[in-house]
């Protein structure tokens, strides 16, 4: 559907560039979000920022997660 992740969060943006309200927020979790936000990010002329954490996942479904621990233990 997309040619990678960086084009995906520019077709994301796309549909938010009329979006009422202030200038938007943009961050990137890493292992694929980071992408996706740096296409957002471009495309509506904002700074990118990153938040590292670390996933919660559910036992026996490596896949699934449940949430997540950023810095500081948030």
């Amino acid at each position: 559907m997309f040619a990678d992740r960086i084009a995906a969060g520019r077709a994301l943006a796309d549909l938010l560039v009329d979006r009422p309200g202030g200038p938007p927020v943009v961050v990137g979790l890493p292992r694929g979000g980071v992408a996706v936000g740096l296409g957002v990010a471009e495309r509506l002329g904002v700074p990118l920022d990153v938040l590292v954490v670390r996933k919660l996942g559910i036992p026996f479904h490596p896949e699934t997660a449940f949430g997540a621990i950023g810095e500081g233990g948030i």
